[in-house]
């Protein structure tokens, strides 16, 4: 992705670019080749050009940008020392400024790491700023000083919190730039429009034209004189002027000659509504992947394909690129749906709701744009203050983290993720892998995230109204004002559930409280108002509710009664809210759907969002407390640990997938060392192989033993015989020994002895490799009863202090690590830092498929592993984190 939101190909030089490369130097200006030579320079030899198109991929090294067929940029490294190469680039004079030099070096930077390089050097003239800039932007500490006319510049390129924060950084601007280039077009052209009124071609290009988009629209129709009353065209290249967005309503088979015509003709991205791609099975697949490699060569975007369009209320733009019936209503609410359908119909009831969109994207199969894309434009959008998500899958669930805990303490992001059920669980073949089912995995990455996960499109709607428009409570301590007392009873349950607290109000509020209220009123909280309240004593009630400090948020229910109006109450609810200093107000009509007119905010005042029923209000506020707490906890850091080998733990792996290139679990020997080399803290054990050998090991340990069968494959040992415990004498030892060889057989390879731990609260600790999330910390109670039980939390590597500490208090056991009913709390300090140890061995070694310490037992005096499995597998080769590149 290029700065300015474009796209171009970055690959190896090879011997067929030669004439591409020599059309690049003679596009040259003179004044970019004297910077880049030191002289002016003819054009180059046939030797020099082979030079650039011979590559080893290790001492010499050359990378090139294309965009579309030609070559705008070159770079290269040699090596002039053992650990030191010379760099030096070619950017073509169009395409300077557009971060091609950047990208290059990056990209550079990790293959000469991987090739044992760590130094950069480069010599360049005083006058090429560009060039300089390109060295001090990378985040690098560059090291320059000036010799013989030149500035020689001289940097380590291992990365550091500065190179790789610089890195982010320019893909946030980047991504940012490209969706801006989709999402606020200059103009844009209909492929697609369709003279017959009820088409998609012609609803969506009426929509453009009535919603009062800000530039020009051209329709493409292969025959008509024109579309709607607007002149049309044959064909895109036939549009007289410049196209930033296509929208492309044709059939499927058409779609790659059309995305041809929009590279030619220079447009900046693609809406593809057009379905029949990645949906409808592997052709369809494949075309998608070849539709998307066509855009990105020629600089292009895409969103969709399959998808129902854009919108962005913007005043500056007005774009409803969709084909929806209803007129979305404008506000600050920006809206993702991977189900198209299901997006145009919550935006139709959001208006009813109260609730604004800002922008409407539906991504369809998501070939290109992505949920990620848009969080990073949604972050910086002026027009956003919320972010409401309906996602299906995850493309990069490890960047989204990464994002959204930015985004979330500023923006609140809501998400409904389908698919909580699987049609079938994987056999698992450890605690971790059962534990860590998909759904599960999803929850933590939220949670991390700050992101608010709700289980229906109701919810999100529900969640999206108090966000879009009330401020965010201090805390969790509620009061409701009724005036009715069912309706309020079911509102403090519900309350309760939702983790908020109705807590009875201060002497000084109840004493206010009775003032204005009737006498049969009840003040205490919930308060009762009684059915014959006025709407002066809604107002009254409310005021003084607002005012107590030991409140942070209010709901107000009504029941319609013969006596008042709801119209009045409204406005009285209103009128209270002007004084809520900072609290959110919710409220509840009974029975009534949608926000009543007297509720709806303008310039002046907020909306105050209102429910149907009681729980719908208390649930949707303690779903915003929840996000409260998350923002008021500290975002937490990744600490330097001590007491790591990480070279020992690589050496560990690297032999034993030598023995088993496809993967296999380690030895017992090789797993605690592995699990070591980290300072994870492990009981002593003997590796034995007979009854003899093991009573010799008892009794060097020292009595009381257990003795455990060694089975790879056997997760449940203690299930089928292969666990003595508690063997206080070597006939015992030697007898348990004879036992489990009967019981297992051939699977047994060995046994190991250990000494009794002293007892502590059992725990389970492990790792799991999900395929779309990456490596997962799993955390739980422990021993025989951890799958039973199923109380575990999970966490996305890298892991925080933060996250271990939240961890160590996720259970609904965690009280037993406190201090339960007498007992002695647990070293708490402790068992995060093993957490943390945990997290480390996750991020650092990619090729632990699954990892089981089970259990950890914790005490007063520590935590130690006592059983440690460890199956390791061939890892996917991971982009390191500051060498960008697009998702494929």
């Amino acid at each position: 992705m290029l700065a300015d939101g474009g796209t171009a190909r970055i690959r190896p030089s090879r011997p067929d670019d030669e004439p591409l490369l020599l059309a690049l130097y003679e596009r040259l200006s003179d004044e970019s080749i004297y910077l880049r030579f030191f002289s002016p320079v003819p054009r180059p030899t046939a030797v020099q050009l082979e030079r650039i198109t011979s590559i080893d991929y290790v001492d010499h090294m050359v990378l090139v940008a294309q965009l579309g067929e030609a070559i705008v940029a070159v770079a290269r490294y040699d090596r002039i020392a053992p650990d030191e190469a010379e760099v030096a680039f070619a950017v073509a004079d169009d395409q300077q400024g557009r971060g091609l030099a950047t990208l290059l070096l990056e990209h550079l930077a990790g293959i000469a790491r991987a090739n044992g390089i760590t130094t950069f050097s480069a010599d360049t003239l005083p006058g090429n700023s560009k060039m300089l800039n390109v060295f001090s932007d990378a985040g690098w500490l560059a090291v320059s000083h000036f010799a013989d006319g030149t500035v020689k510049v001289r940097f380590a390129i291992a990365p550091t919190v500065s190179s790789v924060g610089a890195v982010a950084a320019r893909e946030t601007r980047a991504e940012s730039a490209s969706i801006a280039r989709l999402l606020a077009p200059r103009s844009i052209a209909v492929i697609g429009a369709s003279t017959t009124v009820g088409k998609i071609g012609h609803e969506l290009f009426r929509n453009l034209l009535e919603y009062g988009f800000e530039g020009p629209v051209y329709p493409v129709h292969p025959s008509s004189v024109s579309v709607a009353g607007v002149r049309a065209y044959p064909s895109v290249l036939d549009v007289p002027d410049e196209v930033d967005l296509a929208v492309i309503v044709v059939p499927a088979p058409e779609v790659p000659a059309i995305a041809l015509e929009c590279a030619e003709k220079g447009v900046h991205g693609m809406l593809v509504i057009t379905a029949g791609f990645a949906e409808v099975g592997v052709e369809g697949k494949d075309a998608e992947l070849a539709l998307v490699a066509q855009a990105r060569r020629s600089g292009m975007r895409i969103i969709g394909p399959n998808c129902f369009g854009v919108l962005n209320t913007a005043p500056g733009v007005r774009m409803n690129a969709t084909f929806a019936p209803a007129r979305p209503v404008a506000g600050n609410v920006a809206f993702l749906s991977q189900s198209g359908g299901l997006g145009i119909e919550l935006m139709s009831r959001a208006g009813d709701l109260g609730i604004g969109i800002s922008q409407f994207v539906s991504v369809g199969n998501k070939a290109d744009v992505s949920g990620n894309d848009l969080l990073q434009f949604w972050a910086d959008d002026p027009q956003t203050d919320v972010i409401l998500f309906y996602l299906e899958s995850f493309g990069n669930p490890g960047k989204f983290v990464r994002l959204a805990r930015n985004v979330a303490r500023s923006k609140p992001i809501v998400a409904v993720k389908s698919g909580r059920t699987a049609a079938g669980s994987r056999a698992a073949s450890s605690h971790t892998a059962a534990l860590a089912a998909p759904d599960v995995a999803v929850d933590a990455l939220f949670r991390q995230a700050g992101v608010i996960r709700v289980d229906t499109l109701d919810e999100l709607l529900s969640t999206a109204m108090v966000l879009a428009h009330q401020p965010i409570p201090g805390g969790r301590r509620v009061a409701i004002v009724s005036n009715a007392g069912g309706p309020a009873i079911l509102a403090a349950d519900a309350c309760a559930g939702a983790g908020l607290e109705v807590r009875e109000l201060d002497d000084g509020t109840q004493d206010a409280l009775r003032k204005i209220a009737s006498s049969g009123a009840s003040v205490r909280n919930p308060v009762d108002l009684v059915a014959g309240a006025t709407a002066g004593q809604y107002e009254d009630a409310l005021r003084i509710t607002l005012a107590d400090a030991s409140i942070d948020a209010v709901i107000a229910i009504f029941v319609p009664p013969l006596v008042t109006r709801a119209d009045d109450v409204a406005r009285a609810i209103g009128r209270a809210a002007q004084a809520a200093n900072g609290k959110p107000i919710v409220s509840c009509f009974l029975g009534q759907s949608g926000v009543p007119d007297a509720l709806r905010g303008d310039d002046t005042r907020p909306t105050i969002p209102s429910y149907a029923f009681p729980e719908s209000a208390a649930h949707a506020l303690g779903r915003v407390a929840d996000l409260a707490d998350w923002r008021r906890r500290p975002p937490g850091v990744v600490p330097q640990l001590t007491g790591i080998d990480i070279a020992r733990a690589r050496s560990i792996v690297a032999t034993a997938l030598g023995a088993a290139p496809d993967g296999a679990w380690l030895e017992p020997g090789a797993a605690v060392a592995l699990i070591g080399s980290f300072g994870i803290p492990v009981v002593e054990q003997r590796e034995v192989t007979d009854g003899e050998g093991a009573r010799v090991a008892a009794r060097e340990i020292g009595f009381p033993v257990a003795l455990k069968a060694s089975a790879p494959e056997l997760v449940h040992k203690s299930d089928v015989g292969g666990v003595a415990l508690g063997l206080r004498d070597e006939a015992s030892v030697a007898a348990a020994f004879r036992s489990m060889s009967r019981s297992l057989g051939a699977g047994m390879t060995g046994a190991v002895v250990q000494p009794m731990v002293p007892p502590g609260v059992e725990l389970l600790v492990g790792i799991t490799h999900d395929p779309s999330f990456g490596p997962l910390v799993l955390f739980g109670l422990g021993g025989v009863t951890a799958e039973l039980l199923g109380d575990r939390s999970l966490r996305l590597v890298p892991v925080t202090d933060q996250d271990a500490h939240d961890l160590v208090r996720s259970l609904r056991g965690s009280q037993l690590l406190f201090g339960y009913r007498g007992q002695a709390p647990v070293d708490v300090p402790a068992l995060e830092d093993l957490l943390l140890r945990v997290g480390a061995l996750a991020d650092e070694i990619p090729q632990i498929a699954e990892m089981d310490l089970n259990p950890v037992v914790a005490s007063s005096s520590g935590v130690v592993a006592i059983d440690v499995k460890v199956r390791v597998a061939p890892s996917i080769t991971q982009v390191p984190a500051d060498m960008r590149r697009m998702r494929t």
